[in-house]
C-alpha cells in the first residue's frame, strides 16, 4: 500500500493506494499517529484503496477513538461500493463519518 499525505487548510488527508491488510495496516497507524500530532481534522482518502481487512478496520476505530477523545474530526472520502459493503456488514457505516 502506498499513501500519500496532503496538507490544506489545517487538515491533513493522506490517500491510499492498493489494499490494507495486516501487513499494510501497521503502516497506516504509523501514518495516522504522525499526522495527528499536527492536526485533529483527518481525512482518509480511499479513491483507490481496492481493499480493507480486519486490521484495516481496527486501525480505523483507533482512528476514530483517538480524534474523538480531541473532539477533532474524521472523515473516510471516496468509499467504493464493494468497501462501503465490508462497512456495513461490519457496522462501521454507523461509526465512521463519510463523504
Amino acid at each position: 500500500m502506498t499513501i500519500e499525505q496532503t496538507t490544506d487548510n489545517g487538515s491533513i488527508t493522506l490517500a491510499l493506494y492498493g489494499e490494507l491488510t495486516a501487513m499494510t495496516a501497521e503502516q497506516l497507524g504509523s501514518a495516522i499517529k504522525k499526522a495527528t500530532v499536527e492536526t485533529d481534522h483527518l481525512i482518509l482518502d480511499f479513491t483507490n484503496l481496492e481493499y480493507v481487512a480486519s486490521a484495516g478496520l481496527r486501525v480505523l476505530l483507533d482512528t476514530k477513538k483517538l480524534l474523538d477523545a480531541k473532539s477533532g474530526k474524521f472523515i473516510v472520502r471516496n468509499v467504493s461500493e464493494a468497501i462501503m459493503r465490508i462497512f456495513e456488514i461490519t457496522g462501521f457505516s454507523d461509526i465512521l463519518d463519510f463523504e
